[in-house]
């Protein structure tokens, strides 16, 4: 992408690199990070590109930096939560097996106590191996890349607790989102499922809050997109994004 594209990859507040803050994980919040760090490095006007949690702060920032934003692509979850189509609402908790295998993490993630870090501290490598596994779609991110990522979130106490701050801000960008949804992006905007995960949802989910949606959906891809199919993630934004 960095050889047409001036390419910019975030690492999210609390997530990697990024400083640990005790707080400010809600989705207007993050997108006022991003808003912030590229008019520090002056840019004025972009294009955004999210994934999972990306596509939740992806959708807080063309939402409410609009006159910054000239296009979207989100992957890979069905939908910002809080935005809802009335024809099709979101999925109650109690919900088949194979779904709530994919998204048990979410209300896990949530409960701020300390032993939802005890527990995950305790056995981060099985938790975030049977996520990479069970979100893949029949396969998963190699060796490597798993042990680095586990290494990063676990490598120390505030790290790892620092890492649940999107989902325990769940209820702010529930609200967020709600009220986002009642003016529709109008840019153009791009939703990449894996055929092998949320498929067409993730353009479906975020139809109800904008007007121009496009949908991919990558054949042999489970969730991890950019790792499992790098040459049509590159060939689809490099498409959308082209002046």
């Amino acid at each position: 992408m960095a050889r047409d594209f001036t390419v910019i990859a975030v690492d999210q507040r609390g997530i990697g690199l990024s400083e640990k803050t005790r707080s400010g994980y809600d989705s207007a919040t993050l997108a006022n990070d991003l808003a912030a760090l590229m008019t520090k490095l002056g840019h004025q006007r972009f294009s955004v590109a999210g994934h999972d949690t990306g596509y939740i702060i992806g959708y807080a920032l063309a939402a409410d930096h609009r006159d910054r934003v000239d296009r979207l692509v989100v992957a890979e979850i069905p939908g910002p939560p809080g935005v809802v189509d009335p024809n099709n609402p979101p999925p109650p908790l109690f919900i088949p097996e194979v779904l709530n295998n994919k998204l048990w993490h979410i209300p896990f993630n949530r409960v701020n106590d300390e032993l939802i870090v005890d527990m995950v501290k305790s056995n981060a490598d099985a938790y975030y191996r049977y996520e990479y596994s069970i979100q893949g779609g029949g396969a998963t991110l190699p060796d490597y890349a798993i042990e680095y990522y586990v290494k990063l979130y676990t490598r120390d106490r505030n790290t790892l607790r620092a890492s649940f701050g999107l989902y325990r801000a769940w209820d702010a960008i529930l609200q967020q989102n709600g009220a986002r949804q009642n003016e529709k992006l109008t840019i153009p905007v791009l939703g990449i499922g894996g055929a092998n995960s949320w498929g067409p949802a993730a353009a479906g989910g975020i139809a109800p809050a904008a007007v121009n949606v496009q949908s991919l959906v990558i054949p042999g891809a489970g969730h991890w997109v950019a790792e499992q199919a790098p040459a049509a993630m590159i060939t689809a934004l490099s498409t959308f994004l082209a002046p």
